[in-house]
């Protein structure tokens, strides 16, 4: 039995290597194809150190993180998260970002998606948000690293409530997984009023 728990405080900060490795192992594969280091992790982890609005939403197998899922109030994040939502005509300090999700290839279609995404709003609605966010990466389908069977989760995110935000992109930079150099990416940010 898989126990999903949202962590804060000390608790957050025990897990944050844990999530650090998942976030290195789940991004390789397709859409991602983040050839990731465990330094890099930890810096962009830092962040969830620092904000005292913070929520790592672990599941555990017995003691072990076999999926993690992160948010923070979008204001403890950088300028290349807020930029895109400019002309959006909410406060910033009302939208609650979720980060990411990952969770290991043997655990998936079992709820956990929902667990990550119902613990993460319960935790925006706590400090007052209005909304919750995410963003993910926009790569062509006709990439010819895509598999042949991948199903993109725009279904599962709109049942849950979110939808594209209209010119909201975000463009990150990290280096694909058998790339010499770094590309930069566009990433779609959705949105849902909680």
């Amino acid at each position: 039995m898989i126990r999903v728990a949202p962590l804060t405080g000390e608790a957050l900060d025990a897990v944050l290597d844990d999530v650090a490795r998942l976030r290195i192992k789940v991004f390789r594969a397709w859409p991602y194809l983040y050839d990731g280091d465990l330094d890099y992790e930890r810096n962009y982890l830092e962040s969830y150190r620092k904000s005292e609005g913070a929520v790592v939403v672990g599941a555990f197998d017995g003691t072990r993180l076999v999926g993690a899922s992160t948010g923070t109030p979008m204001q403890d994040h950088a300028a290349e998260f807020t930029a895109p939502f400019a002309s959006v005509p909410v406060p910033i300090k009302n939208i609650f970002y979720c980060a990411e999700s990952v969770l290991l290839p043997e655990y998936r279609g079992h709820g956990i998606g929902h667990s990550f995404f119902d613990s993460r709003e319960s935790h925006a609605k706590s400090l007052g948000a209005t909304q919750t966010t995410f963003c993910a990466v926009i790569r062509p389908a006709d990439h010819p690293a895509r598999p042949a069977a991948y199903r993109p989760l725009d279904a599962f995110w709109k049942k849950r409530g979110y939808a594209p935000l209209e010119g909201a992109i975000a463009h990150f930079t990290w280096k694909d997984v058998g790339e010499a150099q770094a590309t930069e990416k566009p990433l779609q940010f959705w949105m849902r009023t909680l």
